[in-house]
């Protein structure tokens, strides 16, 4: 709202700022200066549960519909500047002497003024976006308190409270009991589960290394996350032993060829372990058909895992969760709090149905230093040996916090306002010329070209693809420029270049689907 324009978050909290007591005269002053500039200086706006909150207006029971106007927007999602003029407005070089506090405040504005602003409303380049204020201040006292999730005794309160976290997340999978920890975002979870799967299968393979493996296959589909074929890379496995699985028109791992590509491996020496389904495709969306998957797992007695980094949140809706049907057959999951329930970077979890300890087994190394195991408390509590890091930080109280202020049902109604209106974006976007739908989405993923003026009615010109798959580089490119709003594009397949438009903020209205269709219009009227 305009009259919070400034304040700092802690006033949304419902009280001040304490004194910073430990701190110089000039860095206590300035201290909460920075969390005011940091907080509302984002050109954001707040989620609508978060506004009906701060009037004291009760939270409804059933789903908003989709919010028709929103208060103004009066900064860009980015100031753009080429590289080195940004270098000379940034200062960047490191010197011996230090700075006054006020310099170092106009060096934050400088900061903030020309970063991208993520939680912009108008800012749908990547599957997250926005923010939620719960969690920013979960995120601020995680940093003020600066400790490392490895033992209980200099983390007490949040590893009892990841595992009330994770216990909530697997329940909303299927599973009553597991295991879990949260890791430095979806790749690594990904990678956790590779290595998992293989340790379970060839123990040995923790001390003698590839010396202990045969030739080993795991099973994706084309559309899976990158960081599958990198961490068969990463793992010594090496990118040939990812094998893909052809999906159907709509992005969708097909189980006959996932059946098919299981034999090939075995006529030639490989030994199957592994297969990583996907829910929630990066560029389509698409949900894999997880039940008919994990009868091929079971017939073979190959580990399921799902990749939910992007559509496990779908979990928590009870009218949409139907997408992730069969996800309680897996063996794990990866899902990403920071992706739709907007809980901020990094927020990811790798969920296992296993109940023999599996991740201290596999990446445990006993430290003495740290796990000494004759201390005067459980040290079952001390969880750092589950993890290859040692120091690794709190990502479980912004999230816990915001389900705290939120409830399930607030979260939930989060998940279905994004539904909602990326169907409404669909419906106008069908009612416009110069829009054409890549294929209809089931998820948020609204994926489309914006076909100009100079090319509509020019569809069987034999270089009319060519022509398109130019138009979307050239309307990012202006759209970074003028600050208006930021959409990702790709090609994808045999398909030339189209906008990838990914409906996740809190704070998006029906006003700024509206937008975002007007504001191509008038960026490609002249192509």
């Amino acid at each position: 709202r305009p009259e919070w324009e400034g304040k700092p978050l802690v006033l949304a909290l419902g009280r001040q700022w304490p004194r910073v007591s430990s701190c110089s005269a000039p860095a206590a002053s300035l201290f909460p200066t920075c969390c005011c500039l940091l907080t509302f200086s984002l050109g954001t706006r707040l989620p609508l549960s978060v506004q009906c909150t701060r009037l004291g207006q009760p939270r409804g029971r059933g789903v908003p519909g989709p919010r028709t106007s929103a208060p103004a927007l009066s900064r860009q999602v980015c100031e753009w500047k080429e590289p080195e003029e940004l270098k000379q407005l940034l200062d960047l070089e490191l010197r011996n002497q230090g700075e006054a506090s006020e310099q170092i405040l106009a060096r934050c504005r400088a900061v903030i003024r020309y970063s991208v602003k993520t939680c912009h409303p108008r800012f749908f380049n990547q599957l997250f976006s926005g923010w939620d204020p719960h969690a920013l201040a979960g995120r601020i006292v995680t940093e003020s308190l600066n400790t490392s999730q490895y033992t209980y005794e200099i983390a007490p309160v949040f590893v009892l409270m990841e595992e009330e976290v994770l216990k909530k997340l697997r329940a909303l999978v299927g599973w009553s009991s597991g295991d879990g920890v949260f890791c430095p975002g979806g790749s690594i979870s990904n990678m956790y589960a590779v290595n998992l799967a293989r340790y379970q299968r060839y123990p040995d393979c923790k001390q003698r290394g590839l010396r202990a493996l045969p030739p080993l296959a795991l099973f994706t589909s084309k559309e899976c996350h990158y960081s599958i074929k990198k961490g068969a890379a990463f793992l010594g496995l090496g990118t040939d032993s990812v094998r893909i699985v052809k999906t159907d028109e709509r992005g969708k791992m097909i189980p006959e060829d996932l059946e098919r590509q299981i034999g090939l491996a075995e006529a030639e020496g490989a030994v199957p372990f592994l297969v990583s389904a996907t829910s929630g495709t990066t560029v389509l969306g698409a949900f894999d058909p997880l039940e008919a998957i994990a009868d091929v797992c079971q017939r073979h007695g190959l580990w399921l895992h799902v990749d939910a980094a992007w559509g496990g949140s779908v979990l928590l809706s009870q009218t949409h969760r139907h997408l992730l049907d069969g996800i309680q057959r897996a063996d794990s999951v990866a899902w990403n709090p920071h992706k739709l329930l907007t809980a901020g970077l990094q927020c990811s979890a790798l969920l296992l149905r296993d109940t023999s300890n599996l991740l201290r087994r596999c990446h445990g190394s006993q430290a003495s230093y740290l796990f000494q195991q004759d201390k005067f408390y459980d040290v079952a509590l001390d969880t750092g040996d589950k993890v290859v890091q040692c120091g690794r930080r709190v990502d479980c109280l912004k999230l816990w916090l915001m389900w705290k202020a939120q409830g399930g049902q607030g979260l939930e109604r989060r998940v279905d306002q994004a539904f909602a209106l990326a169907w409404y974006l669909v419906e106008e976007l069908k009612k416009r010329e110069g829009f054409e739908l890549v294929m209809e989405p089931e998820f948020v993923n609204v994926c489309f070209w914006f076909v100009p003026p100079s090319l509509r009615g020019r569809q069987k010109c034999p270089d009319y693809s060519e022509r398109l798959a130019k138009v979307a580089p050239v309307l990012k490119e202006r759209m970074v420029k003028a600050g208006s709003m930021m959409i990702g594009y790709q090609p994808h397949g045999t398909r030339g270049n189209f906008f990838r438009m990914v409906v996740a903020n809190p704070a998006l209205t029906r006003a700024d689907m509206d937008f975002l269709l007007n504001e191509l219009e008038r960026l490609g009227q002249d192509l």
